[in-house]
């Protein structure tokens, strides 16, 4: 009986899944933190460069950000790898199997692009946990071609369709002036205060916090000696919202709080947003709704739709892809003994053997899902004319 496209591109990653759980261990076994995955970002474009895709490295000016296309076929469909890791705790939001499934769904694809029409871009987007590399690519023009954009997530449980909320940080500083906290505190004007002030503030405002807005932060610098009245305090808050309205308006409150401070105190303030804003992951219905078939196919339990806007949400910048373009960012089971992404215990769940099967079986419905799209007409038609839209905008 011949092959179809769908077995073909699932027979390249079960051939090299040996590969592909090897990559995901190398880049779990040296973490690197935003902007300094030198090492991660050579080792996810190794195996595509040998495939003989077309290698454009640093891209979007990132240096730490690359492009590997293959194929020259009119639907060009966006693979996102992620490989930074966070402080102290490496990869423990399992970043490496999201780099090594997007480079087996590139390898899978690459196999069958000719046949079914297809521009395979693999992208390398650093700094997800912290930087908002994918909003700095879109603004750069990285995605400017792509149809439609996918990749995927670890996590406790498989999730089709996962969302995320809206996002932005800021970096508060506050100036004083220094002086000996018992000779002359009166001449002092204590920036630590200050941020104890704004603290109390949006300690107050939670009570008023629309649902689906989130606050959370931490002092990054109370003061550097009992004795000295502190003349320099920071802190660092996150803001999340169900969507990007709301988190403007979540914005605006926090900001009169931080602003509190400084009026209460007498300080000065300054304001630093260190990241771009992520948006609202709003995955596509249709491409969604596939990834659930090749997840039961495959014999995993995803959570049933109607429940799937109630679970917990964290932020990506995957949001603000699919806020331009179709795209999908599901969530891969990883048996980490109850932990969840962000713990110690996951860092260690994920390079275990039920990381591995998410690093083949997610490659493998990736793909496959892109292969259906190619194969579904309506569907093609419909991600080729958003984007002829946004190219003529």
């Amino acid at each position: 009986m011949p092959t179809t496209a769908l077995d073909d591109v699932e027979d390249v990653v079960r051939r090299r899944g040996s590969e592909l759980v090897e990559l995901s261990h190398a880049i779990h076994a040296e973490p690197e933190l935003a902007f300094a995955e030198h090492r991660s970002c050579a080792k996810a474009q190794a195996l595509v460069a040998e495939r003989g895709f077309e290698i454009t490295a640093p891209a979007g000016g990132l240096d730490t950000a690359f492009r590997a296309d293959f194929g020259s076929g009119p639907l060009t469909v966006g693979i996102c790898a992620e490989y930074d890791a966070l402080p102290e705790i490496g990869h423990a939001c399992g970043h490496n199997i999201i780099a090594a499934s997007a480079v087996g769904t590139a390898l899978a694809l690459a196999e069958v692009a000719d046949d079914l029409g297809l521009r395979v871009a693999l992208i390398g987007t650093p700094a997800e946990e912290a930087g908002g590399g994918k909003a700095l690519l879109l603004q750069a023009g990285v995605f400017d071609d792509i149809a439609a954009a996918v990749m995927l997530h670890p996590g406790p449980t498989d999730i089709a369709a996962a969302r995320s909320l809206a996002l932005s940080e800021a970096t508060v500083h506050y100036r004083g002036k220094e002086s000996h906290a018992a000779v002359a505190p009166y001449q002092g004007i204590n920036a630590a205060d200050a941020v104890t002030v704004a603290q109390v503030a949006v300690g107050l405002l939670r009570q008023q916090l629309a649902p689906g807005q989130l606050v959370h932060g931490i002092v990054t610098d109370g003061g550097q000696a009992v004795n000295v009245i502190p003349g320099h305090a920071a802190l660092q808050y996150a803001m999340r919202a169900v969507e990007s309205d709301s988190l403007r308006q979540l914005e605006g409150r926090m900001y009169a709080c931080f602003a509190a401070g400084a009026l209460a105190t007498g300080c000065e303030y300054d304001i630093d947003n260190p990241a771009p804003a992520y948006d609202e992951l709003t995955p596509d219905e249709w491409l969604a709704d596939v990834f659930r078939e090749e997840m039961r196919r495959l014999g995993r339990e995803p959570v049933a739709r109607e429940f799937e806007a109630a679970l917990p949400m964290g932020s990506t910048d995957m949001g603000n892809v699919t806020q331009v373009l179709p795209g999908i960012h599901p969530v891969v089971g990883v048996d980490a003994g109850g932990a969840m992404v962000h713990q110690r215990a996951f860092t260690t769940a994920a390079a275990s053997p039920s990381a591995d099967r998410a690093v083949v079986e997610g490659a493998i419905m990736l793909a496959r899902t892109v292969v259906q799209l190619a194969q579904t007409p309506a569907e093609r038609d419909r991600v080729l004319a958003a984007r002829e839209r946004r190219a003529s905008a």
